[in-house]
């Protein structure tokens, strides 16, 4: 729905830099392949080397070559999306994404998930406002593949279309919005702001996922219509980013996409400029713990010339500890959260400042009479240096981040290639210094200036989410419903269309073979015990410039060890955070986030979590100040309340989140009265109960050396890096001892029981079923238990999706799950939510799925897929920074052999029909399978009761609905 983040962070590191870049001369013929660009980049420059070319039909083709891991990334861009749809049809767009899935000419319902899955890659595709695209990572031994299938229903797709699948998928855009909109806190954010920010008809004025009213007018030949008018080849964009051979590109993508005729022209987007006459304002009443308050300004549409001082706007003025808005709604304790940002997209913009407010302050009421004076503050004070620095540091970062995968730089390419339409000097004189520049070049009194002309006394939409109370009408200013506004057009440009299907000199239903799988080698690294207990492991590379530095110390919320201070690891990691012996919490921002680096304090059930993320030119400052930050935190008394506050009122939020009760009455059922049952973040009760002494106490006690892993990833070596963390070898050890771990309750059977969570009016159900797991292994019984899951739930062809989510669309998404943790029982667990009214059926399709896996076990087919998904996900495993400081950390913490995926591939390979179906049999046990519900007992129990269960009230969470009858 958003516009990425990728292009609107690039900043001054890159500004300077040579581009590199050449202009080709346009080919005179117009049946060949036309090279467009050429970018080149220096070893070591930050920019994105590729070539442009467009295609006789008008197919445009980047391709990036970046060989240093065996992967290839695809992606195909159509420039349409949910502003091409009109009024009374909203929602086509994603849909029609849906439908893309469903199978094309030469590949069947659901085999691009078959196929790309099956090859150990992944895949997925998205809509927003201006495009929609459809991508794949695989092994580049696949790219081949991966072509085909893109090419088959950019090509193929009309003659695969039937009424069952449109229906089908017309299901589950349903169950995606109850799930993702309706069931959830705040759902309707964007889609109430939407409509009260634009006027009637505005392509940006109804939601991307659209009304549900709306999704039930359209049929199977708006379909047709809107793939042949918006998916021609000459309103798309191909990327292949990664492993390959730019030469071989093009000429597979001349075989595969150069048959499909072009489509319809099509025509740049225009729009007049949102003006608001007056603020306009909507209150809406949800089941939400905590007022909201949105303020949107009509702001600048994406590369207008006053886009790039509007981010850093957004970023000073509340982004951060040191930002006004921080200072001035959170600190003093009247909101949980106060932010603002620049939304851009192709045909406007938006300015943000959202407020979520602490219920009951004093001056609740005033919220918008405050923000009007933090404005006015604002206007008077200005932009100081650090102001500036600040937020060009932090968006300096969030590029070079973006950029270590191949799929972040497809997802570049392709977003400059679609906003080239309406801005013509990005197709024919773009190159990425030129832009960077943009962001380098803001001042202060640009800042100022966007500040005054934007916001600063102008209009804006206000929008007001308020918790509804029981019983209570609808206040006169509530927007009652938002509806599909009806607005009648003539469809001219969907009349006298029609379907061409491509002619090919070659046998398009044979599958490309996949070529011989490059090797794919774990990353080589150094390792050391030191003295005081740390375990060391770390790894060199120079494919980005960034440094990576994580720290786990054992530890976590069970290691607090009473039930009564549950969530006090976290709120210590919280403080962590805060203001050290020789900085406040300000100035330690300040200095941090200039740098464009982060550290980050964190805790799990098991540990507590360090995280470390610098540019390497940045490295001796960051670690400098982490150093600080760990051994000096000063745990100051007004820091604790603040952070002591913010933490009870988010826990008090999450009682109105059917996902998360589900998630913690589960894992209460799981792991009865103990600490692994507990949630994290504490309870109402345990939050209040903890004091600074709590704290320091815990502090004290597990922050130190003894069973802590360092894990070192990045552009640094060995020798450079590990005298740099002298300070962690000197960490004085603290003979650190853990309360004992409490047993789980034994396993009970479910005799036939549902337990069920009431929540009034819920939009949906969420379902768990599942049993008390076994330890992590990991090449044993808990390993092999997985890759039998595998085949039940562990992939989107699995039964359950394809019975639920495929087949009878009860749900967005099923999935079953077997996790495993080192020192305690895992859990096995299968969840999803469903929509209301097949609550009962779907319990029953889910244990008619995991009996007949269970008597009848797994197929030759489903066997050799497994083994192929599982096997062949090794070139996407070491990628980034993360994936190779994941995988170093791995090793260490469970004391894996260094080839342990190899010995756990030579397992997947030699695994028989016979030992898996064993496995079911022994594991998936369903009279042992606890069964909870939370969903609307009034509308469920009794549809519930007639499959035979007996339905019983789970009251150990507390759910929050201020619906009541």
């Amino acid at each position: 729905m958003k516009k990425s983040l990728l292009i609107a962070a690039f900043v001054s590191t890159l500004a300077g830099l040579n581009p590199g870049f050449a202009q080709a001369p346009a080919a005179t013929n117009p049946n060949q392949t036309v090279l467009l660009e050429k970018v080149t980049a220096a070893p070591g420059e930050l920019k994105i080397a590729y070539e442009k070319y467009r295609l006789p039909n008008g197919l445009t083709l980047i391709i990036h070559e970046d060989h240093s891991d065996p992967i290839v990334h695809t992606e195909v861009t159509y420039h349409v999306g949910s502003a091409r749809e009109t009024a009374h049809k909203s929602g086509f767009a994603h849909f029609f994404e849906h439908m893309m899935f469903q199978g094309s000419v030469h590949v069947k319902k659901a085999g691009h998930f078959e196929i790309v899955e099956g090859a150990g890659g992944n895949m997925n595709g998205t809509t927003n406002r201006d495009r929609t695209n459809y991508f794949e990572t695989m092994p580049s031994n696949y790219m081949e593949t991966a072509l085909w299938l893109e090419a088959d229903r950019m090509g193929f797709l009309l003659d695969s279309v039937t009424q069952v699948k449109f229906e089908n998928q017309r299901a589950t855009v349903k169950n995606e919005k109850g799930q993702r909109v309706d069931n959830v806190p705040y759902g309707k954010r964007g889609e109430l702001n939407d409509a009260l920010l634009y006027p009637e008809g505005h392509p940006y004025s109804w939601p991307t996922i659209g009304y549900l009213e709306d999704l039930d007018r359209v049929n199977v030949d708006d379909l047709k219509n809107f793939f042949m008018r918006w998916y021609g080849p000459n309103n798309a964009c191909l990327v292949v980013a990664g492993d390959v051979n730019t030469a071989e590109v093009v000429k597979l993508v001349e075989k595969y996409f150069g048959p499909i005729p072009m489509g319809p022209k099509v025509l740049p987007q225009r729009v007049e400029p949102v003006r608001l006459a007056d603020n306009k304002y909507v209150n809406y009443g949800d089941d939400v713990f905590a007022p909201l308050y949105q303020f949107t300004y009509p702001s600048a549409k994406q590369y207008h010339i006053d886009e790039a001082a509007l981010t850093v706007l957004g970023t000073v003025l509340g982004n951060g500890n040191n930002s006004i808005l921080y200072k001035n709604f959170v600190k003093p304790e009247k909101a949980v959260q106060a932010a603002s940002f620049n939304n851009a997209s192709e045909l406007s913009g938006e300015f943000t400042i959202i407020i979520v407010a602490i219920p009951n302050f004093d001056g609740e009421n005033d919220i918008e009479k405050g923000l009007m004076a933090t404005l006015n503050e604002f206007d008077m004070k200005g932009v100081n240096d650090d102001d500036l620095a600040r937020a060009k540091g932090q968006i300096e970062s969030s590029v070079v981040f973006s950029m270590q995968s191949v799929a972040g730089r497809a997802a570049s390419l392709s977003e400059t290639w679609y906003l080239s339409h309406a801005n013509p000097r990005l197709d024919k004189n773009f190159n990425l210094g030129d832009e960077l520049a943009r962001y380098t070049k803001v001042t202060k009194e640009d800042v100022m200036r966007v500040f005054r002309q934007y916001v600063k006394g102008k209009n804006y939409a206000s929008l007001t989410i308020f918790p509804k109370k029981a019983n209570a009408a609808a206040s006169k200013e509530e927007d009652k419903k938002v509806v599909a506004p009806i607005v009648v057009k003539t469809e001219l440009e969907y009349k006298g269309l029609s379907y061409t299907m491509p002619k090919d000199n070659f046998d398009r239903s044979k599958r490309p073979e996949s070529g011989t799988a490059k090797s794919i080698d774990v990353p080589n690294f150094y390792a050391y015990n030191w003295d005081n207990g740390i375990k060391v492991i770390g790894t060199e590379t120079k494919e980005s410039p960034i440094v990576s530095i994580l720290i786990n110390m054992k530890g976590g919320n069970i290691a607090v060890g009473d039930v009564s201070k549950t969530g006090l690891a976290s709120l210590t990691a919280d403080m962590m955070g805060e203001a050290t012996q020789n900085y406040t919490n300000e100035q330690f921002a300040n200095e941090l986030e200039k740098l464009g680096s982060s550290i980050s304090f964190g805790a799990n059930a098991d540990e507590n979590l360090i995280s470390v993320t610098c540019l390497k030119k940045n490295l001796d400052a960051t670690l400098k100040l982490f150093e600080e930050k760990l051994m000096r935190p000063k745990f100051k008394a007004e820091e604790f309340k603040l952070n002591q506050s913010l933490n009870y009122q988010n826990v008090s939020s999450r009682k109105f989140n059917a996902d998360a009760t589900a998630d913690l009455a589960f894992a209460k059922l799981i792991y009865g009265k103990t600490l692994a049952a507990e949630p994290i973040g504490g309870t109402l009760k345990s939050i209040k109960s903890i004091n600074m002494r709590d704290v320091q106490n815990y502090y004290d006690r597990f922050y130190g050396p003894d069973f802590a892993t360092l894990t070192i990833v990045g552009d640094v070596t060995e020798m450079e890096i590990l005298p740099k963390l002298e300070f962690l070898k000197n960490w004085k050890k603290k003979n650190i001892t853990f309360p004992a771990l409490m047993p789980p309750p034994a396993t009970v059977t479910n005799n036939k029981q549902v337990l069920l969570v009431d929540k009034y009016k819920a939009a949906q159900s969420e379902i768990r079923i599942g049993y008390l797991g076994q330890p992590y292994d990991w090449n044993g019984k808990y390993f092999k238990t997985s890759a039998m899951n595998f085949t039940l739930g562990g992939n989107f062809n699995s039964r359950l999706n394809a019975n639920l989510r495929e087949d009878k669309g009860f749900t967005y998404g099923i999935r079953s799950f077997n996790m495993g943790f080192k020192e305690r029982p895992g859990v096995y667990e299968i969840s999803t939510a469903v929509r209301t009214s097949s609550t009962d059926s779907a319990l029953r399709e889910i244990m008619h799925e995991v009996n007949n896996y269970r008597d009848n076990g797994i197929n030759d087919k489903e066997l050799l897929a497994m083994k192929n998904s599982i096997t062949q996900s090794d070139a996407l495993r070491y990628e980034t920074t993360f994936q190779k400081a994941r995988f170093l950390n791995r090793l260490v913490e469970y004391n894996l052999p260094k080839d342990y995926v190899k010995q756990q591939n030579a397992t997947i390979k030699s695994l028989s029909k016979e030992e898996i179906n064993s496995i079911a049999k022994e594991m998936l046990l369903p009279d042992k399978m606890l069964i909870l519900v939370v969903g609307d007992k009034d509308k469920i129990k009794a549809p519930i009761e007639k499959l035979g269960y007996k339905v019983q009230d789970y009251k150990e969470v507390e759910v929050a609905t201020f619906e009541k009858k």
